[in-house]
């Protein structure tokens, strides 16, 4: 008869090497040097995000390329024909599907308007509620995907399974994301969003590197095998993808330099409805699942894609439908300023908890 054995707490720290543990500081530094360039070199700042995808598009092409090399090797890692595989534990995925798509982008879009209408009409405008409601349901639309690893990491979440979770987040991504976005935003604000723009958004920045990481994946591991590709070469692209994200940060900060810097009560403002709604869909999720008696290592990284966001699809989504300056991509942007604090809080929460679900231990 299997042994139930109770898995000691373990620190965040405790799992995170140099560059991790330090992340927020990283993190910190990238968003100040990206705002010191847009006040310092607006000149540059503006020739940089005068570069589109497509003329006419708002998508910018600096921050797509970025974008592509930060998610494509993750999406090298994801391994959909793991998806087939999930019916053996079903239950885990269920929860974090129903939070992701049922729960967190209708939660994210009350919250706001109940915030921006009314809570904090008195300190905005009409027009300022439409675009921080707006932005807010934008980034709220789109579970995490390539961050989702590090934070699986912190919380020695089952890898495999964290595949499986992120495969079919991705897959229901590219069908829901659109009509998710344009029907909350007109329902929750006046605004109106471009079919369009929203679908070329979706396709740069989700189906472009999710065909490029799925393809390379497919030829690499046929041409050097599966041991090769997990051990030798995926190791290799992570330097390529900080330096992406970091870069990235600096580029967003600097593209919304004035916009942050000349609205500091109002990015106080957006920070706290978002806020409340990581930490609302992280403890709906955890709860659902120490209630189905899910297995930590499935659990904690459920939490933390219901709570985390896209917000590299986010930000660039909100700057092609709404504009650069616009409040939606300000609301998007604040998004990216409480993902890493607010996560790793949740992720030294899950561990603190590990006690909470017990594990069979085989003999």
């Amino acid at each position: 008869m299997a042994k139930v054995a109770i898995v000691p707490t373990q620190s965040v720290a405790a799992r995170l090497d140099t560059f991790e543990r330090y992340l927020p500081l990283w993190v910190a530094m990238c968003m100040l040097a990206g705002i010191a360039l847009g006040k310092l070199l607006p000149g540059i700042v503006t020739g940089l995000r005068s570069i589109e995808f497509v003329r006419g598009s708002q998508i910018n092409m600096p921050i797509a390329v970025l974008i592509w090399l930060m998610i494509t090797p993750m999406m090298m890692k994801v391994d959909f024909s793991a998806v087939k595989n999930v019916g053996r534990r079903p239950t885990g995925l269920v929860v974090t599907l129903l939070v992701n798509w049922v729960v967190k982008p209708f939660s994210m879009a009350l919250l706001a308007w109940a915030f921006f209408r009314f809570l904090f009409a008195p300190f905005i405008t009409p027009a300022e509620a439409d675009q921080y409601i707006a932005g807010c349901i934008i980034l709220a639309a789109a579970p995490c995907t390539a961050m989702v690893f590090v934070w699986s990491h912190l919380t020695n979440g089952d890898p495999a399974y964290t595949l499986v979770q992120v495969s079919a987040n991705d897959l229901i991504m590219l069908v829901l994301f659109v009509p998710i976005v344009q029907f909350l935003v007109h329902g929750a604000s006046s605004l109106i969003v471009p079919f369009s723009v929203l679908l070329t958004s979706v396709l740069v920045f989700i189906v472009v590197p999710l065909l490029a990481g799925s393809l390379l994946r497919i030829w690499l591991v046929r041409k050097h095998g599966h041991a090769w590709f997990e051990v030798l070469l995926l190791p290799k692209f992570a330097p390529v993808t900080i330096a992406a994200l970091l870069s990235m940060l600096v580029l967003i900060f600097a593209f919304q330099s004035d916009n942050v810097t000349g609205r500091l009560f109002h990015v106080l403002l957006i920070a706290i409805p978002i806020t409340l709604q990581v930490y609302f869909n992280a403890a709906l999720t955890y709860g659902l699942m120490k209630m189905f008696k899910v297995e930590h290592a499935v659990a904690a990284p459920g939490a933390l894609i219901g709570a985390s966001n896209f917000f590299e699809l986010a930000v660039a989504t909100a700057i092609a439908l709404f504009g650069p300056e616009s409040g939606a991509a300000l609301a998007t942007v604040v998004g990216v300023l409480v993902e890493v604090p607010v996560m790793l809080s949740v992720c030294s929460a899950c561990n603190r908890t590990r006690h909470w679900f017990p594990i069979a231990a085989t003999r």
